[in-house]
């Protein structure tokens, strides 16, 4: 066998496999390579930089338009939008903030929280509920159920007990009616014309005996010494004043009377009357002063130490800890109940927000050559390679029917 010939046969089958083989790889690798422009006397030499690389942006496009317009689609994004904040994972968000921000409230040592705190009570309680007291109390059934209930459980049924019986009718006689202040009170009445009055009313209306003592001797003169003794024998006249209050056991039959005291005793239309008066008076006051009280009281009040106190206690309240879960339900619930009606419109909106598609091309814009290759081959590695190998083998083919011909041609 002659081995010239022997390699004539044999190296077009392995030329045209090596062909085929680095002609696919080298095309592959242009896809992507080189990642910058390479220039040559200050000419920038064709397919540089890759195929990739030079139409980065253009690939960003088209992969942001195959995404929004096939995969991300609002139907799509609405029911990952629905699967997303279903109404235990919502409750379960909320349940955590609730969780966090207590913790925040436990833990914090500064005075940030308590005095945003006060400012919401200083503008809620100084400002806000007084303009909204002055516009309730114009109303007519302002307070009437609240008053009425107050004044029939408190008022209507109050009766005093012996001992606060006691300390009244004591601080009646001793505080507010001593005997120097009934001596100035008997001093005051008795003037020149009352006892005149008193005089002449005792003539006109007596008969019998008392007829004849009333135009003999008369009541004048009387008083008028009463009077005079009054104010001459002042220490005299409170001892002999004292004397009388025990006598007449003023301060028993004071007890008694306000022991005995109650509005139920009086007649019905009068406690009507009275509940009417009760429940104007305080409308009034509250319609035309109560606002300016409340906003005095507010200017006077330390907000930062009250935020304080409650803040404390709601470090410390078990309810608090306990109604969490109770109030993250109801919050999902209502949550869900305006989700259900307005998530769609909410993601037709979100979505221009988002520019999903912007972000896309952004993101692919970024990526470096070498980033994009190495993703791209992390994915279609092996297709790749296999259509490198199909190019090796399509020119071992085609080496092989070269081999065949030259044969047909020879023969």
């Amino acid at each position: 066998m002659d081995w010239s010939h022997l390699w004539l046969y044999m190296s077009p089958p392995v030329l045209g496999g090596v062909i085929g083989y680095f002609t696919n790889d080298i095309a592959i690798k242009m896809l992507f390579r080189p990642y910058r422009p390479v220039y040559v006397l200050g000419r920038k030499l064709p397919f540089t930089p890759g195929l990739i690389p030079s139409n980065q942006e253009r690939l960003g496009n088209n992969i942001a338009h195959a995404i929004m317009g096939s995969l991300l689609t609002p139907d799509e994004l609405h029911k990952l939008a629905g699967r997303l904040l279903a109404t235990d994972r919502v409750k379960a968000a909320i349940l955590w903030l609730l969780q966090l921000a207590l913790a925040q409230i436990k833990q914090e040592k500064n005075q940030k929280t308590a005095q945003i705190l006060a400012g919401i009570l200083r503008d809620l309680l100084g400002d806000s509920l007084p303009r909204l007291l002055r516009v309730l109390a114009r109303k007519e059934d302002f307070l009437e159920v609240q008053i009425n209930q107050v004044f029939d459980r408190l008022i209507l049924e109050f009766r005093l007990n012996e001992e606060q019986a006691i300390w009244l009718a004591d601080w009646l006689l001793k505080v507010a009616f001593p005997p120097d202040v009934l001596r100035q009170a008997i001093i005051n009445f008795l003037t020149d014309k009352t006892i005149q009055t008193i005089d002449d009313s005792f003539r006109e209306k007596t008969s019998g005996t008392y007829w004849v003592v009333a135009n003999l001797f008369g009541l004048r003169n009387t008083l008028t010494r009463l009077r005079s003794f009054c104010l001459d024998e002042k220490e005299l006249t409170n001892q002999r004043l004292q004397e009388l209050v025990q006598d007449l056991q003023l301060g028993d039959r004071l007890k008694k009377l306000l022991q005995d005291l109650s509005l139920q005793n009086l007649p019905i239309g009068t406690v009507r009357e009275l509940r009417k008066s009760v429940k104007e008076s305080i409308r009034y006051y509250l319609r035309d002063t109560g606002s300016n009280l409340i906003q005095e009281v507010t200017e006077s009040a330390d907000w930062e130490k009250i935020s304080m106190l409650l803040l404390n206690r709601l470090r410390d309240s078990a309810i608090v800890n306990s109604s969490l879960e109770s109030v993250a339900q109801e919050l999902a619930l209502i949550l869900d109940k305006y989700l259900e009606k307005d998530l769609e419109t909410i993601v037709a909106q979100a979505i221009p927000i988002l520019s999903l598609d912007k972000v896309i091309v952004e993101k692919v814009k970024a990526t470096s050559p070498a980033d994009l290759e190495a993703a791209i081959e992390g994915i279609v590695k092996n297709e790749l390679q296999a259509i490198v190998n199909l190019g090796g083998i399509l020119g071992l083919g085609v080496g092989l029917l070269q081999v065949g011909l030259l044969l047909l041609n020879q023969v």
